[in-house]
């Protein structure tokens, strides 16, 4: 089919081409060159591809939600089911943003200084307070799927899970485009900032994304779960802002796991 001059390939082209630069920044999915705006070598330029952060995140949670649905299909016990879902989850995105809410708990809780903090995030090794903070996050991702299981079904959890997936990924860009670098030389400088609209377009296509949880679980869930997403974030920039002055890629990873946490949280939070 040709494609080169068609209107609607000329929009579409560079979303997929964000979608595509995000999957492989966030992720260990293999990710074909889509189109010709599509470079798998460059780095992605977050100024832009920001915007499709919560399509990267739902598509990023779908091998885990397809095999929580497998699974359902078993005799297999509901918090088996959760926990053999997150390795999943934790395969497909190589545990990146669960490095960076152990660097976050390490650093932020191991010194009483901002340089100090920023030189623990920086170290490869885990200390206690990453331990820990991997351990409680882990315990009630499972608690929390075994939960919805049990409530709501398979197919409801399946989606909610790719839900957490697109709105953390939205609502964790807060602390990216408004606070400072913190590092000027990381990971999150390199990306490029975000701008604005993009980030403000995100958060909009993230809650479309999570729109499934207001038919499957409820509308005053879907609504607690996006006010808990937002406040998590929220208080994980706060946080970033009073221990080193800004934000890392640590503190966005950090965001993107408490956001995906309150996000299931505020599903189940009425009976």
């Amino acid at each position: 089919m040709k494609t080169q001059g068609n209107p609607l390939w000329s929009a579409l082209a560079p979303w997929l081409a964000d979608i595509a630069a995000a999957m492989r920044f966030f992720s260990r999915l293999p990710v074909p060159r889509l189109g010709p705006d599509d470079d798998p070598a460059a780095m992605p330029d977050f100024t832009r591809a920001s915007r499709a952060t919560p399509v990267a995140g739902a598509l990023i949670a779908l091998p885990g939600a397809l095999l929580l649905l497998a699974l359902s299909l078993t005799a297999l016990p509901p918090l088996v089911i959760a926990a053999l879902t997150l390795c999943a989850l934790i395969a497909t995105s190589g545990g990146l943003h669960e490095d960076g809410l152990a660097d976050v708990a390490d650093g932020f809780f191991g010194a009483h200084t901002a340089e100090k903090r920023l030189d623990i995030m920086r170290d490869s090794r885990v200390g206690t307070y990453g331990v820990l903070a991997l351990a409680m996050a882990l315990i009630l991702a499972a608690g929390l799927l075994e939960t919805l299981l049990i409530r709501h079904g398979a197919w409801a959890t399946a989606l909610a899970l790719v839900g957490a997936g697109a709105i953390s990924r939205a609502v964790a860009l807060w602390p990216w485009v408004m606070l400072p670098c913190a590092r000027p030389g990381g990971l999150a400088a390199q990306a490029g900032q975000p701008g604005k609209d993009a980030v403000v377009g995100a958060f909009v296509l993230g809650a479309v994304l999570t729109l499934p949880q207001a038919v499957t679980i409820g509308l005053a869930h879907w609504l607690a779960a996006l006010g808990a997403s937002g406040l998590a974030t929220l208080g994980t920039g706060s946080l970033a802002r009073a221990k080193i002055g800004g934000h890392t890629g640590d503190v966005i990873g950090a965001a993107q796991q408490l956001a995906a946490l309150a996000f299931l949280i505020g599903l189940l939070m009425f009976a």
